[in-house]
């Protein structure tokens, strides 16, 4: 029988990072459980209920199933009815559209992240990650690496991908970074992303015209008119709110782990794949995009053993799905020496994300020159001390005190 809860899906308090204590005993009753999501706003309609999947087989064939499962609502909350009415603030949200949009569009973008291209990106990112670094240096001890290195790392990288001029940058990575604050007033948030999306916009158009060998230049030029300025606005978008806090969460939480574990910190030193190794295995054990994945049913399909109907809604929780134990054993432990497996943190299927062979460059780089420059690196205040992010799209922590 499906598990209910009147709980609604949400992290508990304590949780540093990793599946929360709640979605962890439903995990335990079953892989596939019944949640209350609460009252549906604005509605006269009742509650509103999901079916959350947090095992590790199902998830993926939930999200490798795209003929009976689909994105179904274009955009919204999950409540409410159906609709594929698409905002022009969503135009071009690749995880947001289904077949065949969403293979259009994602065979324009996927060259664009092919091994070949992210050897061309990763010098530039070596400079980034190095100014970065010059700058906790100068900040002097104790620094703060949420401030100093995880964000300004993972927002210049993303305007070194998109070809957003240097003087521009730190402007334009703050506004986005407004829109992700959930803290922050709706208001200032909703100017925020206006504001963030008009750049957009008009950098779009003056790649129209004159196409460079940035990541909207080389759109242009390789498709023209098959994609719109709309698509690519959106594109561009989704591609810093999806990575601007996912990869400072995992640089952050990453170091934090390491200086936990400074046994296995060597490998990050042996060579690119040791350097490698350790970073799947951190995206496996970290899982920072908590928020869980949403999928339509488009037919009746049976799920563990549970019947989900036709138009129901269903989450699933990638950070737990990676913790399984029917995964791999002793989930709840980092070991780098332990041979890569498939996880999921990434997504699974038409959706698995595209940016991932990016990020992956990333946090490799950002890991080994860290302690490359600075091999004496510790936390200058209690691990007890460090504060966690609560009210954000990926885990991370609020601050990062280090000395060296």
């Amino acid at each position: 029988m499906p598990q209910d809860t009147s709980r609604r899906f949400e992290r508990a308090p304590r949780a540093a990072f990793g599946p929360d204590a709640h979605t962890r005993e439903l995990h335990g009753k079953a892989p596939v459980s019944k949640v209350d999501m609460g009252p549906i706003p604005d509605s006269d309609a009742g509650r509103a209920t999901v079916w959350l999947v947090t095992g590790y087989h199902e998830v993926r064939q939930v999200l490798g199933d795209h003929v009976r499962f689909g994105n179904g609502f274009a955009s919204g909350p999950v409540y409410g009815t159906a609709s594929r009415f698409r905002p022009p603030e969503v135009v071009g949200h690749l995880m947001d559209y289904d077949p065949p949009e969403h293979t259009r569009l994602r065979r324009m973008l996927t060259p664009a992240f092919t091994v070949r291209r992210m050897r061309q990106l990763e010098p530039r990112i070596e400079e980034v990650v190095a100014r970065c670094l010059d700058g906790v240096a100068k900040a002097g001890q104790p620094a703060d690496l949420v401030e100093r290195f995880a964000r300004p790392v993972s927002g210049e990288a993303l305007c070194e991908l998109l070809g957003v001029p240097r003087d521009d940058r730190t402007d334009f990575v703050r506004r986005v970074q407004w829109q992700l604050e959930q803290d922050r007033p709706r208001r200032q948030r909703a100017d925020a992303g206006e504001s963030y999306l008009r750049y957009l916009g008009a950098m779009v158009r003056r790649r129209r015209k004159d196409p460079d060998d940035s990541f909207i230049g080389t759109l242009v030029r390789e498709h023209g008119d098959s994609i719109t300025d709309e698509e690519l606005r959106g594109v561009c978008g989704l591609m810093m709110l999806a990575g601007l806090d996912n990869v400072s969460g995992m640089i952050s939480l990453g170091i934090l782990v390491l200086l936990q574990h400074p046994d296995q910190l060597a490998a990050l030193h042996a060579g690119t794949a040791s350097a490698d190794r350790v970073v799947d295995e951190l995206l496996r054990y970290l899982s920072v995009a908590h928020a869980p994945q949403r999928r339509i049913a488009l037919a009746d399909v049976t799920v563990a053993g549970q019947v989900i109907k036709k138009g129901e809604q269903v989450l699933c929780s990638l950070q737990m799905a990676n913790r399984d134990p029917a995964f791999l054993p002793h989930p709840d432990r980092f070991d780098a020496t332990r041979d890569p497996a498939p996880h999921v943190a990434f997504g699974h299927g038409i959706h698995h994300c595209i940016g991932a062979a990016m990020s992956r460059m990333e946090l490799r780089i950002a890991y080994r020159a860290l302690w490359h420059r600075f091999p004496g690196l510790r936390l200058a205040v209690p691990v007890e001390e460090i504060a966690y992010r609560t009210n954000a799209v990926a885990d991370g922590v609020v601050r990062l005190p280090v000395v060296w």
